[in-house]
This record gives structure tokens, C-alpha cells and sequence, in this order.
């Protein structure tokens, strides 16, 4: 201890006291020693300088030295004070030590009692001044510790983490006292702790996008571990930190899962252990703040799930409600046009929606053809712009995708800028188009418009898409009665140069030309009856072993001059695309490698995209020809009447008969050679077909039978 020591001799002989104090100050340079001579004189004295000790003599004028002890005792209770006295005796002995004196000394002749007193002094300073030390030391200890709990309340008021992480820094650089303090918080999507916040005089000196990565130093390892990691000396440690430029210790603190406190100062072995504690103390308070920061964000996104979750079940609802109330006016449509209005009037009417309108796909660029809600100046303006308007690209996506596309916001997407002041006007932000599908044909797009922004969610896009798909399937529907009942039919004439097309494919196989004399449906196949200029066909018959698009090919009857072959083909593209547009092939002639296709179609079908569709898996294909035909209303009303009344079993057996040339004369084929194409026993045969005549004629003679 170098600091110097004040003391104080009091003593009632002038000479002694200054004698005294030569002679202490004689025994120990440190000593700086005043003497006084009475108890009122050292009272002054005390209250006017710092005074480390006290030393004084037993009787004194006015005043005893006992009695000046109880002075100096109200001043300062633990201040050093030895009686330094030439009367001697057990009762004055006893009676300074009960009266609380920090030491007791006779004087005796010689220089050794002031070596003696001066060794006194020093002792009971040292202890003092470190009893003082100690005591601030524990006053200082509990009121950082009051104000680091009193902190706490401010940790649980912050509202998000980094709040929590500046308030823990903050209080460490703060109220601690510490000069460098950092917080990291661990990021598990990464696996390594990144910088969260730190002091003013901190971020001057350091980088604050530091990373601590996987197994870097005592950081990294006092977070993995969960245990504080302290290094008194980083200069001979070989450790890696990220303060290592600016500091010469450090404690890191963990947050338990959400990271760490790292407190640095630039000497070495700077953190005792109260200074520890107190960190450890607010490391425990920030990590339970940041617990409940992070459970009540993870209530506050679960409500805000769950809050979105019953808005879009309460959209979802409505939608459905919409679905229904749709699909019941449909279903009482008689023509496609009454569909296309009712969807619309349905949409419209509906509180989630403000306005629609149907696109049909037979026009280029798609044409509005029906709308509701909104008035003709807007179905003008997309007219007008045609191919430049952001429907008709909105439409095609739809068409071309074949699902549901939605535009969330017009006022934020570049593509609709043109429709920004329209879109204000009327009052819409999301634009929704669905595509009206029947299998893999499209009838049109449906495009509604929605007031909100965000307006569909993937449930109800799916229940929108759905949607389309039961319209699509309503106007097949309603376009295949319509076919059924109208005595006007369209006949394309196809051209089809393409090898995979199959009737190339036979014709190649062929001995000469081929022609397609009939065709009949079963439920997953397809019986071609096809004519062979040719009698010698025992190569066409090892095709079906050979091919996988059919499944079996026999001989109905041989001519003169040719065969009739029964194929029974498995699904193809080409017979696949007919089925989807209802279109019937009513002749086909295929010679080296071409052939011509006639096909009926019915009027309402969009003929360009059956023509397009088969372009597009034979690309070899033109349209030669498209005219309009006409059949009588009584065949068409025996047509109707054939598929409703005879069995799949009869209609077929009474196909087969005709096409096979069973009823010309001279017969062309046997009842026989007909059960064995059809893999019937001719018994069985004979029935479903005397069955089918029987019905047949009915139908033709009586006007009231089935």
C-alpha cells in the first residue's frame, strides 16, 4: 500500500506531540502525522482534513481520551483510534477496549514504541481502508444489483428482440460500467450467431456484421455449451473473437437458445468475480425477456394465423355458396349462351366479387361474350384493344396453362398500368381468369374482378378451378344435346401426311389402299372396320402382336377384289382428340402415306381448335375443305332414339351387320364371321342382333314404342 497515511497525535504537551509525529514519520515515509493538543483541536481537525487514524493520550485538559473516542465514534464508528498513553493500568486497558479502540499502547522509554506505534498505525489503516473498500465495494455490489433488477422491467416492456438485445447492452456499458459490450444472436436457419447489438463506444470500434460461425473460439463454445466462458489474457490464450483487435479479456455470456453477451475491456483479467455475477444476473434476466418476447411473437403469429385461417374459411364459404348457387342455375341451362349468363349474373350478384365476364377461346384474341356488373364501355375498351390488353394476355395464360391465374394487385403490376384508371374507377385490384374446361378442351375463360387486394387464396383458387371445370362439362353437355336435336352438322376434310397418324401407319403396312367403311365406340376401345384393296392381307393380321396401339385385327370377309378387316384399336391421340370435340369420322381413304379424312362435327364445336389440337400432335395435317351440312329430323330423331334404346350390345351387333355388308345381297359376310371378329359365339350374336332389328323397326312403325 504506497497511498499515503494520515495521522493524527493528540496530546496535551506540545513538545510530545510534535516529537511524536518527527519520529513516525521517521519510521515509515508513508506516514503523514499532525499533532494537536486537545480533544476540541482534533475535532477541528478531523472535520476539516481526512485523518486515517488517530492517535491519542489517555488524560488530557478538559477531556479524556476515552471521551474523545466517543466523540470521534459518532463521526466515523470504524475509524482507526489507539490510545497511546503513559498511564498504564488493567482498568484503563479494560476500560478502551470496551469503549471500542482499535488499538492500545502504553508509552515507554526508547525509539522501539514508535516502530511499535508506527506499525500499529499502518496495520489498522490497511484493514480500515480495506474494510472501507469492502463495505463500498458490497453498497456498490447491491445498488448495480437493485438498478440491473430494476432494468428488468424495462427488458420485459421491449417489444421485439432487438429491443431486448440493445436494453442488455446498454445496461452492461451503462450501469456496469463495462467499455465493450456486444450481444449475437444465434440464427438457426444458418447455424451461427451474427451480430444483434452493442454499445455506442463499441460500434466505433468494431464491425458490426461480425459472424461467429460453427466452432469459432471460447464464443462458440460458451454459447454451444451453455456455460460462461471467461478469458482473463486473450494475448497468450491463441483464441479467436471478434474483439480480439481491442481487447485483452473477455466473458461471454450465454442467452441461452438465443445467443450471447460478450464483455471486453482492454485489461487483462478486468471481470472479478462480482463483476461476473452482476453479468450473469442480467444475461438471466435478458434471456428470460427474450423467452417471452419470442412466445408471445409466437402467439401473436399463431392469432394472426388463426385470424387468417377464418378469413379464408369465411371467403372459402362464400365461395362455395357461390359454387352451389352456380352450379344449380346451370344446371337448368338449356343452351350455352344461357350458361355463359347465369355464371356471370351468379358471379356479379355475389358480395366477394364485383363484376364478370366470359372470353370464349373460338375467337382471336378472345372476345367478351357475355358480362354482368359492369357496363359495355369497358367490354368496348378491351374489345378495342385487342391483343394489347392485359385480359387477352391474362386469358391466354389461362388458356394456355390451363388452370386458374390470378393478378393480385393491377395498381402494383406494370402489365396494367393502362387499366389503372379503370381499375380505380371501377373499383377492382385482383383480377381472377378461369379457364372452362372439359377434359383437356377449353370452352373460354370466366374473368372476374374482386374489390380487395390479395383477394383469392390457394383453397379458393382450387374451388374456382373446380368451378370451371363443372361450366366446361355443362356446355359439352348442352352442345352435345344441341348437336343431337339440330339438323345442322359441319364436315371437315383433313389432309394428314404424318407417320404416326394410324391409319398411314396400316396403310403402309397394307398390300394397297385402305378406306375406313365404319367405326364403333366401346366403352375403352375403338372398332375400326377397314376395307383393304387387296385378299391377301396375312401381313396386316400379325400387326396386332406387333403394334400396341391395336389390340386385335381379324377378317370380316373377303371380295373379289378386297378384304374387310375388323380392328379393335386402343385409345390413340388422334381418336382421343374426335371423342373430346364429338366429332364422328364418316370416311377415310389412306395410299402412300396420306390420308384424307372426312369428320362430322357438330355446329356449335369450335372447329379451329379441333383442327389445331390435331395439328399439334400431327403436324402433317391441313384442312382442305369445311362446309356445312344437313340432315333430316327424322334421322336425326332415329339417331337419338337408336342410342337411347338398344343396349351397347346391340347397337354394336347391328353396326358390325351393316358395315360388314351382312345385309346386302349377295351377303359379304356371315352371322358367323361376325361373332368371331367380335369374339362372340354366333348364337349370342344372332340374339343381341334380332334384338336390335326388333327395336329398329319398332322405332320406324310405331310411333309410340321405345
Amino acid at each position: 500500500m504506497n497511498e499515503p497515511i494520515r495521522a493524527l497525535v493528540v496530546d496535551n504537551e506540545p513538545g510530545f506531540a510534535d516529537l511524536a509525529a518527527t519520529m513516525l514519520e521517521r519510521e515509515d515515509d508513508r506516514l503523514e502525522v499532525t499533532g494537536v493538543t486537545s480533544a476540541n483541536e482534533a475535532l477541528e481537525t478531523l472535520d476539516s482534513n481526512g485523518i486515517d487514524c488517530i492517535v491519542s493520550d489517555y488524560e488530557m485538559p478538559g477531556s479524556t481520551g476515552l471521551e474523545l473516542l466517543e466523540s470521534v465514534r459518532k463521526r466515523d464508528p470504524d475509524l482507526p483510534f489507539i490510545l497511546f498513553t503513559g498511564k498504564g493500568s488493567e482498568e484503563i486497558a479494560t476500560e478502551a477496549i470496551a469503549a471500542g479502540v482499535t488499538q492500545y499502547l502504553q508509552k515507554k522509554p526508547g525509539s522501539d514504541r514508535y516502530t511499535l506505534l508506527a506499525n500499529q498505525i499502518t496495520n489498522a489503516v490497511s484493514q480500515y481502508r480495506a474494510e472501507t473498500e469492502l463495505r463500498e465495494s458490497e453498497r456498490r455490489y447491491e445498488r448495480t444489483l437493485t438498478t440491473i433488477h430494476d432494468t428488468t422491467r424495462d427488458l420485459m416492456r421491449a417489444g421485439t428482440k432487438e429491443e431486448i438485445y440493445e436494453a442488455a447492452v446498454e445496461t452492461a456499458g451503462t450501469i456496469l460500467e463495462v467499455p465493450i459490450v456486444t450481444a449475437y444472436r444465434f440464427d438457426p436457419t444458418v447455424g451461427a450467431l451474427s451480430y444483434a447489438a452493442s454499445t455506442t463506444e463499441t460500434r466505433q470500434r468494431l464491425t458490426p456484421d461480425t459472424t461467429i460461425e460453427r466452432g469459432d473460439g471460447h464464443i462458440w463454445e460458451g454459447f454451444s455449451e451453455g456455460e460462461p466462458a471467461y478469458v482473463s489474457d486473450l494475448a497468450g490464450s491463441n483464441q479467436n473473437t471478434a474483439l480480439e483487435a481491442v481487447t485483452r479479456s473477455e466473458l461471454v455470456v450465454p442467452l441461452g437458445t438465443h445467443g450471447v453477451i460478450v464483455a471486453g475491456s482492454e485489461t487483462v483479467d478486468a471481470f472479478d468475480e462480482s463483476m461476473q455475477e452482476l453479468l450473469y444476473i442480467l444475461a438471466a434476466n435478458t434471456e428470460a425477456a427474450l423467452d417471452r418476447a419470442e412466445r408471445e411473437q409466437l402467439l401473436r403469429e399463431h392469432d394472426r394465423t388463426l385470424t387468417e385461417q377464418n378469413e379464408a374459411l369465411t371467403r372459402l364459404n362464400h365461395t362455395n355458396e357461390i359454387v352451389r348457387a352456380i352450379n344449380r342455375a346451370i344446371a337448368q341451362a338449356s343452351t350455352r349462351r344461357e350458361i355463359e349468363t347465369t355464371v356471370c349474373e351468379q358471379l356479379a350478384d355475389a358480395d366477394r366479387y364485383l363484376f364478370a365476364w366470359i372470353a370464349s377461346s373460338a375467337q382471336s384474341p378472345p372476345e367478351p361474350m357475355a358480362w354482368e356488373g359492369v357496363d359495355a364501355t369497358y367490354i368496348d375498351r378491351v374489345r378495342d384493344d385487342g391483343e394489347g390488353a392485359p385480359e387477352y394476355a391474362l386469358v391466354e395464360r389461362a388458356l394456355k396453362t390451363e388452370s386458374v391465374v390470378v393478378v393480385e394487385n393491377v395498381l402494383d403490376d406494370d402489365s396494367w398500368q393502362d387499366r389503372r384508371t379503370a381499375a380505380l374507377t371501377y373499383g377492382y385490384q385482383t383480377v381472377i381468369a378461369v379457364p372452362l374446361l372439359d377434359g383437356e378442351r377449353a370452352y373460354g375463360v370466366v374473368v372476374v374482378h374482386a374489390p380487395q387486394a390479395n383477394a383469392i387464396s390457394d383453397s379458393e383458387r382450387e374451388v374456382l378451378g373446380e368451378l370451371g371445370e363443372t361450366i366446361g362439362h355443362a356446355i359439352r353437355s348442352v352442345e352435345r344435346t344441341q348437336a343431337m336435336l339440330t339438323d345442322s352438322r359441319l364436315e371437315l376434310e383433313l389432309e394428314c401426311a404424318s407417320p404416326q397418324l394410324l391409319f398411314n401407319r396400316i396403310a403402309a403396312a397394307a398390300p394397297g389402299p385402305i378406306s375406313l367403311e365404319g367405326s364403333l365406340e366401346r366403352e375403352r376401345e375403338t372398332v375400326l372396320f377397314i376395307s383393304v384393296e387387296a385378299t391377301n392381307v396375312d401381313d396386316l393380321l400379325q400387326l396386332a402382336d406387333n403394334w400396341a396401339a391395336i389390340d386385335s385385327i381379324s377378317v370380316v370377309s373377303t371380295g373379289e377384289e378386297s378384304t374387310l378387316l375388323e380392328c379393335t384399336m386402343m385409345p390413340t391421340p388422334f381418336l382421343d382428340t374426335l371423342r373430346e370435340f364429338d366429332a364422328q369420322i364418316t370416311h377415310v381413304t389412306a395410299t402412300e402415306g396420306t390420308s384424307s379424312i372426312v369428320l362430322s362435327v357438330p355446329s356449335g364445336i369450335d372447329t379451329r381448335s379441333l383442327v389445331e389440337r390435331v395439328q399439334d400432335r400431327y403436324p402433317e395435317t391441313s384442312l382442305t375443305a369445311r362446309r356445312e351440312t344437313t340432315s333430316t329430323a327424322s334421322a336425326r330423331g332415329i339417331d337419338a332414339q337408336l342410342e337411347s334404346t338398344l343396349t351397347a350390345k346391340q347397337l354394336e351387333a347391328l353396326q358390325a351387320a351393316h358395315y360388314s355388308g351382312f345385309f346386302d345381297w349377295p351377303r359379304e359376310s356371315t352371322g358367323e364371321d361376325i361373332a368371331a371378329a367380335l369374339d362372340v359365339t354366333p348364337p349370342t350374336y344372332h340374339y343381341h342382333l334380332r334384338a336390335a332389328q326388333r327395336k329398329l323397326a319398332s322405332i320406324v312403325f310405331d310411333s309410340g314404342s321405345n
